[in-house]
Order: C-alpha cells, then sequence, then structure tokens
C-alpha cells in the first residue's frame, strides 16, 4: 500500500512539475508578445508547441502572431514577404485544425488571414476571398454566438463590406455594441485562452456615432 501511494504521489508531483513548465512558458511567451517581441514569442510558443502535442493554444498564437505581423508597416509590405509569414500562419492553422478540428477559433484565424490579403489588394483577393471571409465568420458565431470575439470580428468585417460597397454601417452596429457589452463578462476558459481585443472594437463602434 506504501509503495502505492508512493507511485501515486510521484506521479502527482511529475504532472504538476509539467504543468507548471507549461504555464510559465505560456506566460513568459505572452509577456514577449506584450513586449512587441514577436520574434522570440513566436520562436517560444513554437517550442511549447513541440511538446504541447494535443493542445491547440501555442499554435494558435504562432499562427495569431504570423498574421500580425503582416498590419505592421502595411503600405511598404511586399507581396513575397507577406506570403511567406502567411504561410506559415496556414501551415500552423492547419496543425490547429488537426489538434482540434472543430474549433471556431482555426475559423477566426483563417478569416483574418484571408482579410490580410483582402485588404492587400482588394480588387485582386477580393473576389477570391470576401466570400469565405464571411461564411468563417458565420460559421464561427454560429458555433458561439455570445463570443465577443466571434461577434466582434463579423460586425467589423461587415461594416468594412458596407463601406466598400458604399452601404449603411447601421444594421451592424447593434451586434458590435453586444460585443462590447459581452467583453465585460467574458470568461475564457483559461488564462491563456483568446482574450479578445475590446480596445479595437470600441474603435470601430465611434463610427457608429
Amino acid at each position: 500500500m506504501k509503495h502505492l501511494l508512493l507511485i501515486i504521489a510521484l506521479c502527482s508531483s511529475t504532472f504538476l512539475m509539467a504543468q507548471t513548465k507549461y504555464e510559465q512558458g505560456m506566460t513568459k511567451a505572452m509577456e514577449l508578445w506584450e513586449e512587441s517581441k514577436l520574434d522570440e514569442a513566436s520562436n517560444l510558443f513554437e517550442r511549447i508547441a513541440t511538446v504541447e502535442k494535443d493542445n491547440w493554444l501555442p499554435t494558435y498564437y504562432v499562427a495569431q502572431i504570423a498574421i500580425i505581423r503582416n498590419w505592421r508597416d502595411f503600405e511598404n509590405r511586399e507581396e513575397a514577404t507577406m506570403k511567406a509569414t502567411l504561410d506559415k500562419a496556414q501551415e500552423f492553422i492547419n496543425t490547429m485544425r488537426t489538434i482540434a478540428p472543430d474549433n471556431p477559433y482555426a475559423d477566426h484565424l483563417q478569416a483574418q488571414l484571408y482579410t490580410v490579403w483582402v485588404a492587400h489588394d482588394g480588387m485582386k483577393y477580393g473576389m477570391k476571398y470576401a466570400g469565405t471571409i464571411g461564411e468563417l465568420n458565420q460559421k464561427m458565431v454560429n458555433k458561439e454566438p455570445d463570443n465577443p470575439i466571434f461577434i466582434a470580428e463579423k460586425a467589423q468585417w461587415d461594416m468594412g463590406s458596407a463601406r466598400y460597397f458604399g452601404s449603411s454601417i447601421v444594421p451592424y452596429c447593434a451586434e458590435l455594441q453586444r460585443a462590447i457589452t459581452l467583453f465585460a463578462t467574458f470568461k475564457p476558459e483559461t488564462k491563456f485562452h483568446p482574450q479578445g481585443n475590446v480596445k479595437r472594437a470600441l474603435e470601430s463602434a465611434e463610427a457608429c456615432n
């Protein structure tokens, strides 16, 4: 009996140490990201992903950072550079879908990736990706209808599309406001799950005023 208890205790200790190492790594990677050290953050998330093979979160953040890179100095970014970073993002989105096939955050990333291309050259990529972005946004909202991250993303895309076609953005303002309201009580599953960007939603909502 003593031997059994010792084995259980050792296994429990090993599990807790592994969890602590994961949490320390994710916390450090998040801090690097907040400090705008994107290379270091991405590299650390990748290292965590090689260990946490059944955990979609580090994979998600590698893809997210690769997508975000393309909004920095957007006007001067060459298409070849964009393609390199977005190809990396696509690789990790695909990996994420393998880990968690029905995860709406994969749809969220995919919609963001296509949006970068449309923003880069609407004439060239609008016809190719615009419809798919709308479908992905609707799909993730259908899966989690009270998730403010998804509601805000869809509303912002719809507002941008309306502006492009010279239509009113008013029909989408209510949904954007709903997202802002939901952010106040939004509780991600863990501290490492996506938190969303309420600041961006508030900035978009200014157009509704």
